[in-house]
Parts: structure tokens; sequence; C-alpha cells
């Protein structure tokens, strides 16, 4: 054999190994879902998500995979999840409410995690909006100060002659504090007097309403809060025995008999969340994400339960509702 050819041989001999390693799979991204008891395995949000990852060119269990972990109504279930997703050594975390977020970053404080939160700021998980500056990063369900005042000019077009207003906060809740001043600021602008009634568990919720009736408001709003949220039916319960109109700012509310709900849109906010995980997937760090707020609502009216309490909802504003419900 001619010095050149062997030469030549052992060139592409020492290559081979090289070629191989070349064609060898990459490695294919874990993904840690962790939601609270009201994301179904078929719910619109969680469909919304993985059609953001699919248009994102992600097909599960063949280039993405995820492990989905939800509460079954029990809070202490996060933590449970989220040392489980740390022991997995997931990629990245996409958590569901404050309590998710909290919960992932306790156990994994160098993980990346896209949160969905109402604010984020407030709840200490980041810097700032713009430039978060940690390991979270994600989407807003809280669009600013001017979403309360839609609360108060939508709840006045339903009840007749408005003029008191009860708003159910939880002093727990760092954003009830913030909803609460907003409202006060917009409310002498559309002609309402607020009082503020409050519940920090929900053994305090009949007290509450019972106190805003007392003190003769004709409208309830209801903030943001995980707790409110929980006991959603008994709100509703307790808001229809009193005969007292309430909108709140999540669609569940509505779908167990609350006569309104103004909020984000999930759907989109979670399909929004997909977007974050493919850019930290491809190296982008969580600290250099801005937050999102949100830009879709959805207004949902039930009208059954705007039917027993004897309002007269105009077909101007039912013509406005993205939902309604008979």
């Amino acid at each position: 054999m001619k010095r050149r050819e062997f030469i030549t041989l052992l060139g592409g001999a020492a290559a081979w190994p090289l070629a191989a390693a070349a064609q060898q799979p990459a490695k294919v991204p874990l993904l840690g879902y962790l939601t609270g008891n009201s994301d179904s395995a078929d719910s619109p949000r969680r469909n919304a998500f993985r059609e953001g990852l699919r248009q994102l060119g992600y097909r599960e269990g063949q280039t993405i995979l995820i492990e989905y972990r939800t509460t079954a109504g029990s809070p202490e279930r996060f933590s449970i999840a989220a040392s489980e997703f740390s022991h997995l050594n997931v990629d990245v975390v996409f958590a569901f409410s404050t309590g998710a977020v909290q919960a992932a970053a306790k156990a994994m404080p160098n993980k990346p995690i896209v949160s969905i939160t109402p604010d984020p700021l407030s709840a200490g998980f980041v810097a700032s909006l713009a430039r978060p500056g940690g390991n979270i990063t994600g989407l807003s369900t809280l669009a600013g100060p001017e979403i309360y005042g839609k609360y108060l000019e939508l709840l006045r077009e339903v009840v007749p002659n408005l003029t008191r207003v009860a708003v159910l906060s939880n002093p727990n809740f760092a954003t009830s504090a913030l909803a609460f001043k907003a409202m006060e600021a917009v409310a002498p602008a559309v002609g309402l007097s607020l009082q503020i009634v409050e519940a920090r568990s929900p053994d305090e919720l009949e007290a509450a309403i019972a106190t805003a009736i007392r003190e003769r408001a004709a409208g309830l709003v209801v903030v943001l809060d995980p707790m409110f949220l929980a006991q959603r039916a008994q709100l509703a319960e307790l808001a229809m025995k009193n005969r007292l109109p309430a909108i709140y700012g999540i669609k569940e509310h509505a779908e167990v008999g609350g006569l309104m709900a103004y909020a984000a849109s999930r759907p989109e906010i979670f399909r929004r969340a997909a977007t974050f995980v493919d850019k930290i997937l491809r190296g982008t760090n969580p600290a250099d994400l801005p937050i999102e707020q949100p830009t879709k609502f959805e207004l949902v009216i039930n009208l059954r339960s705007a039917k027993a309490l004897g309002l007269d909802v105009r077909p101007t504003l039912l013509a406005r509702a993205d939902e309604v419900i008979e």
C-alpha cells in the first residue's frame, strides 16, 4: 500500500467516530408542567399550551417530553410535584398560579421557570417586569389598574341605579390591596362609592358578604385571589342567596353561577407561555425575558344567574360578550 493511500485510509478511520457522534440524536428536552386542580387533561388551557408548542415545531413525545402534575385540590401537592420535577431533572418548569411558582422556585432555585401569575412583581418573583433578573419569567394575568375600572363599568351597566359597590378582598394576598386602590381611583368617575370587605379564609366569606349587605352595597367585585377561586361555588351561592350581583376576575366563577366575569383569555395566555418555553430551550436566559401582560380579554355573562337576580341584561351588552351561559 502506498504511503498516500495509507494516510487517507487512516484519516478516514479517524473521522468515523466523529461522524457517528454527529449522527447521535439530540437530547429531547423534558418539561415539568405544574398547575392547579381545574386543569384537566383535555382542558382548553392545556390544549392551548400544546397547540402553542406545535405551532413552534414541537411534537409531544418526540421532540419534547412533558411531565404533568396538578394539585387535585390540595395546595400542599405543589411542593410534592416540584420535588418530583427536581429529581427528574427537568429542563424547564411551567408553573400556573402563585403557589405553583413558589413551590417550583423553592425546589429548583436554578431551573428556568415560566410562570403565569396575577402579579409576579408584587409576589416578589421578579425584580421588574421589563427585566426579571432571576430564573423566573412568563406572563401576568393582570393588565394593570385599568382592568379594575372595567369591572365597575360592566357592573354598572347591568345593575340599575347602582351607587355602592363592595369589593371582596383577601388581606393575605398582595394583589388585593393594589386592586382596591386602583378601583378607588376610578370609582368617582363612574359615579360609584366603594367599601372593602375582607375574608382571609373560606370560613370568613359568609360574614364578609353579610357586611356588604349591611352596608347597603348593591353590587360586588371579587378580586383575583386563589382562595376565592377555590371557593367559587360557595361565593356564587352566597351572592345569589343575598341577591348581590357580582363580577369576577376569572371565567370559572361565572361557570359555576357567578353573574359575570371579565378576565384575560386563559387559553391565549397558555398559548403564549409556549413561546417562553421555546426561547429558554433555545438558550435565552429567563432573566432577560420581559414579563408579558395580557392583551386579549373575555367577557362571560351567566344569563341564568341574571334572570334569577331579576336583572335585565341589555342585548347590546350580550352582543359584546364572548360567552353567554344560558
